[in-house]
């Protein structure tokens, strides 16, 4: 017996039938919710302002750096993440052309043979041989129609899938120029934090020699050789910790910028500068830079891929229409036979109608997929806009702390001369020469990690906000371009790698 569901989706064939094709499956509808439209913080506003100069898709004007513009220049055309991302946007183009063909007629098969016969008969004691040949060849070609809007679902996918992965060619960018801002300032950091310790050691060691001297001579107790040099030593032992944190970090930024590990010469100059910046320059308003945000973006690009497979799921619910034809020739070198040709054609009707739930399921299936990738799309939203109000109030408050141990470093820079004075004139002990230079290596050090703290916070904030996302670039690298053309034929679609993403 038919079900009442087969009964309607028959009467729904008739009536396309007549009334021309259709595509099933919800159409695409973005996920976007409400409280995006009005959103903003006060942190965010407060740690931001809107001017034209410099744009946020090269966010890292704003530091006027032109080491930094080299390396990132430089990580642009050699860092295999990026370029790795580039050629998945090759691939999603492939794939696009793939779900294009199949709106148009296919070959089905194309077959050719000959065959060779050779019979031996005997005749009494003489044997008569004869020979035969026959030829044959044929072709079948095949059209579905596309009533239910399977391939243009397909297309639509497709075409989602491949602008999913132009975004994440742009997040990826959005990554790496931040990526490689932090690691260059962490160095630098890193460089000043290595020589604020080699100068205190020095003054360090001053004092040191100073109370060894009076100690030699009996002016002095031991115990204040002692304290001496264990503060020298103690400040002396951080010099190493700091070398290797500039070794290593050095050689995070080369295989950032496509180098192997090693000295890197443009960093020769402007070292152990450490800038500081006071607010985010943004050429719109908070919540549309949000939604431009290209991995908010990628998870768009990607509930709309799904959603038109939903179509062509609900598709195999009905039957499909194809025209076949075949065309066959054959011969034959035996003696009063004839070449014959045969055309056959007609249309074809294919319906699984005992499918035992299993379309039906599937269609549930891409469903669930489909309102899985909505909740990815409103999270992502969400962590986006806490990543941008976290990274404005850890700027604002990193610019707080500056002005503080600004304050405290010149205060404690007061109090070791002080120190100084007061314990050569005899009016205070050795112990407040001492606790005020450890005070003085602290107080720098601090200053010098609160100000890494702020450019880290303004680096995620343009990060947070989608920034950097642009390239001049190429979206394959001309020796890339030309290994694969000579390997593959890519037809026009590597001329298409020729100009970056933007």
């Amino acid at each position: 017996m038919w079900c009442p569901a087969r009964m309607s989706r028959l009467l729904l064939c008739g009536a396309l039938g007549l009334g021309g094709c259709v595509r099933l499956g919800p159409d695409f509808q973005s996920p976007t919710q409400p409280w995006v439209e009005h959103w903003n913080t006060q942190s965010l506003a407060l740690a931001s302002q809107q001017r034209t100069q410099p744009d946020s898709r090269q966010w890292w004007h704003v530091f006027t750096d032109p080491v930094l513009d080299h390396l990132i220049a430089e990580a642009d055309a050699h860092n295999a993440d990026l370029e790795i991302a580039g050629l998945r946007v090759m691939e999603a183009r492939a794939q696009l052309g793939i779900a294009l063909s199949n709106r148009y007629p296919q070959f089905q098969q194309v077959s050719a043979d000959s065959v060779y016969l050779k019979r031996r008969q005997w005749s009494g004691d003489n044997p008569q041989d004869s020979h035969l040949w026959q030829h044959s060849a044929g072709f079948d070609i095949g059209w579905e129609l596309d009533f239910w809007g399977r391939f243009s679902r397909a297309i639509e996918s497709a075409d989602a899938a491949w602008f999913a992965a132009q975004s994440n060619y742009e997040n990826v960018l959005v990554l790496l120029h931040a990526q490689v801002a932090q690691t260059y300032y962490a160095l630098r950091t890193a460089e000043a934090r290595l020589l604020i310790a080699r100068n205190n050691a020095k003054l360090q060691k001053r004092s040191y020699e100073i109370t060894e001297r009076l100690f030699s001579s009996g002016e002095n107790a031991e115990l204040d050789l002692q304290q001496a040099k264990t503060q020298y030593l103690g400040t002396l032992s951080t010099i190493p910790d700091f070398e290797a944190q500039v070794a290593s970090t050095r050689n995070a930024l080369s295989t950032l910028i496509g180098r192997p590990p090693g000295a890197i010469p443009e960093l020769y100059t402007n070292t152990g500068v450490v800038p500081l910046v006071d607010r985010a320059v943004l050429q719109a308003v908070p919540v549309d830079l949000l939604l431009r945000r290209p991995d908010v973006r990628t998870a768009e690009a990607q509930v709309a891929a799904q959603s038109a497979l939903i179509g062509v799921a609900e598709a195999d619910l009905y039957p499909s229409i194809s025209l076949l034809g075949s065309i066959v020739w054959s011969a034959s070198s035996l003696d009063g036979t004839s070449n014959t040709l045969d055309l056959i054609g007609g249309p074809s009707l294919r319906w699984d109608v005992f499918d035992h739930g299993r379309i039906t399921n599937n269609v549930r299936i891409q469903d669930a997929r489909l309102q899985q990738l909505i909740v990815v799309y409103q999270d992502s939203v969400r962590q986006a806009a806490r990543e941008a109000d976290d990274a404005a109030t850890g700027l604002l408050k990193a610019l707080q702390r500056d002005r503080i141990l600004s304050e405290a470093s010149i205060a404690a820079e007061r109090s070791v001369s002080l120190a100084n004075t007061l314990y050569r004139e005899g009016y205070s002990d050795f112990q407040r020469v001492l606790d005020a230079q450890a005070s003085l290596f602290a107080q720098q050090d601090n200053y010098l990690v609160n100000r890494n703290t702020a450019v880290n916070s303004l680096i995620a904030l343009y990060k947070a906000l989608g920034g950097g996302w642009y390239s001049d670039r190429p979206l394959l690298d001309p020796a890339t371009r030309q290994q694969m053309q000579q390997r593959t034929d890519w037809g026009n679609l590597l001329d298409e790698a020729k100009e970056g993403v933007n």
